[in-house]
């Protein structure tokens, strides 16, 4: 009787950290999903600046011809 209870406790044990797992990986991928939504703004803020600093040096080259 002792080594089903031992393995039905064992398994219990491994389904709970299984679970405290599976909650921290949870957790870490929205963390990086939020990462990745704060850099693809950046990134879109940073190409309309550029776009902008492009159509004004164009602007200025037009005025020098």
């Amino acid at each position: 009787m002792f080594w089903p209870m031992l393995a039905i406790a064992l398994g219990f044990l491994g389904i709970a950290v299984l679970g405290v797992l599976a909650v921290k990986v949870f957790v870490e991928a929205q963390r990086l999903g939020r990462q990745v939504t704060l850099t693809t703004q950046r990134i879109n803020r940073a190409a309309e600046d550029l776009e902008r600093a492009a159509t004004d040096l164009a602007t200025t080259g037009e005025a020098l011809r």
